[in-house]
C-alpha cells in the first residue's frame, strides 16, 4: 500500500517502522480522512474551502510527526495500563489516535524546548492547531485554547486584545447593536418603513409586525453575551455551551459546572459586575418570551436558532468593531480579543493568580484548586477595568 496520495504524505517512514500491521492500516485510514478534509474543507468548513497544496502537505508531515512524539514520548507517561505486547517495550510506545487539550498544550511546551526558528516554531504550532480544528469539525471534540501560543516573527506573544477603552467601546457597542428608534419615538411614516425592515428582518408579512418586534430587536441578548464575555473572558466554545442555569444573579456570577467548562476539571464560579448581572437577568427574562427557547437549555441562540460559533462569533465582534469605530487594519479580529483582555487587565490589576482563575485556565505548572483571590477582589478589578 502507498504510503502517499499524490504528492502528500501519508505516513512517514520512521512512522512506518513504528507501527504493527494493524496499526498501519488504521493509521493510514485515519490520516488519508485528514488529508481529504484538508485539501477540500479545512481553510473553512462551512464554505468547504480547503488549505493550499503547500499547507496540505506541511500540515500531513508535522502532524505525523507530532503523533511519533504522542506514541514514544507523551501516551506512555500517562498510560494507567500496562498491556504486554511481545517484542516491544510498554513503557516506551503507546499506539493512539486520541488526542486531548493536555496533549496539545504538553507538545506546544515540547515546541518551545526545541532549538528552532521562530518561523518553524509558528508552523509546527499551526499545523497541530489544524489537527484539532479536523478534531472538532468532523468529531465533535471542544475547541482547543492552548497555553502557548507561537506566531511570527515574535513567537509567544499575547494574541491581539482590546485596550481598555476599546473594551468600554464594545461595551457600549453591543448595546447600539441591531438597535432601532422606539415604537412610540416614531411618527406613521416613519414606523411604516420601519415596519418594511422587520418585515424582512425576521420574514414575516409586513403586516404582521407588531410592537413586540420593536422589543426583540432592541433586546439584551447582545449586550448580555458581549458584557458576560467582557467580566468573564468567556471562550467561544463556552458561549456556544452556555446555559440558563449559569446565571446566578443573586450572588452576582456565573456558575460552570464541571461538564460544561471547557477545560472540563473543575467548577468554575467567575464573579462579574453589577452591570452585566443586570443585563443578564433582563435577558433571562425576555428569553421567555421566545418561542424558539422553549425547552432550549442554551442561553444564548443566533437568529437562525443555532448555538454560536467561532465564526457567527468572529462576525459579531466584526460588527461591533464597526459600530465602535475601532480600526480593524492589521488586527486579528476575533472574540479571543475579549477573552485575553480580561486576562491581560485582570493581571494587571490583581496578578497572575487571580487572571487564571477569572480566565478558569489551568496548566500543570499552574493547577489552583483553591481561590485564593477573593470574589469580591476580582469583581472590584471589573469595575476598575470598565
Amino acid at each position: 500500500m502507498s504510503d502517499r496520495v499524490e504528492s502528500f504524505p501519508i505516513i512517514s517512514e520512521g512512522t512506518d517502522d513504528l507501527l504493527s500491521d494493524r496499526q498501519l492500516v488504521d493509521y493510514r485510514d485515519q490520516r488519508e480522512r485528514l488529508l481529504d478534509w484538508l485539501k477540500y474543507f479545512g481553510k473553512d468548513p462551512d464554505k468547504a474551502e480547503g488549505y493550499s497544496k503547500y499547507t496540505v502537505r506541511d500540515t500531513m508531515y508535522r502532524t505525523d510527526r507530532f503523533y511519533r512524539w504522542v506514541w514514544t514520548k507523551y501516551a506512555p507517561q500517562r498510560r494507567e495500563d500496562r498491556i504486554f505486547d511481545p517484542g516491544r517495550d510498554v513503557d516506551e510506545f503507546h499506539y493512539t489516535l486520541s488526542i486531548d487539550h493536555e496533549t496539545g498544550d504538553a507538545y506546544t511546551k515540547e515546541i518551545a524546548r526545541h532549538d528552532w526558528s521562530a518561523d518553524n516554531k509558528a508552523t509546527a504550532f499551526r499545523a497541530i492547531k489544524r489537527l484539532f480544528k479536523y478534531r472538532q469539525h468532523e468529531y465533535n471534540d471542544p475547541e482547543w485554547d492552548p497555553d502557548i501560543v507561537f506566531s511570527n516573527p515574535r513567537m509567544g506573544q499575547p494574541r491581539d486584545f482590546l485596550t481598555r477603552d476599546e473594551r468600554r467601546d464594545i461595551r457600549e457597542a453591543a448595546m447600539e447593536y441591531g438597535a432601532i428608534p422606539g415604537y412610540n419615538d416614531l411618527d406613521p411614516d416613519e414606523r411604516d418603513r420601519w415596519k418594511v425592515y422587520l418585515a424582512q428582518r425576521f420574514q414575516k408579512p409586513k403586516n404582521e409586525v407588531t410592537p413586540d418586534d420593536w422589543d426583540r430587536v432592541n433586546g439584551w441578548k447582545i449586550p448580555s453575551m458581549t458584557w458576560a464575555s467582557l467580566d468573564a473572558g468567556l471562550r467561544p466554545v463556552e458561549i456556544n455551551r452556555a446555559k440558563a442555569s449559569w446565571v446566578d444573579i443573586e450572588n452576582e456570577r456565573l456558575v460552570i459546572p464541571e461538564q460544561d467548562s471547557s477545560k472540563n476539571r473543575d467548577n468554575w464560579k467567575p464573579p462579574l459586575t453589577s452591570r452585566t448581572v443586570a443585563a443578564l437577568e433582563r435577558w433571562v427574562e425576555e428569553r421567555e418570551l421566545y418561542d424558539k427557547y422553549d425547552g432550549e437549555d442554551h442561553l444564548w441562540l443566533t437568529r437562525e436558532n443555532n448555538p454560536y460559533s467561532s465564526s457567527s462569533l468572529r462576525y459579531l465582534m466584526g460588527r461591533l468593531f464597526e459600530i465602535a469605530k475601532i480600526p480593524q487594519e492589521n488586527r486579528q479580529v476575533s472574540w479571543y480579543m475579549i477573552r485575553h483582555s480580561t486576562g491581560t487587565y485582570m493581571a494587571r490589576e490583581e496578578g497572575l493568580e487571580a487572571a487564571r482563575q477569572q480566565l478558569r485556565h489551568k496548566s500543570p505548572e499552574t493547577t489552583m484548586r483553591y481561590d485564593q483571590a477573593p470574589e469580591k477582589d476580582r469583581r472590584e478589578a471589573l469595575d476598575r477595568m470598565g
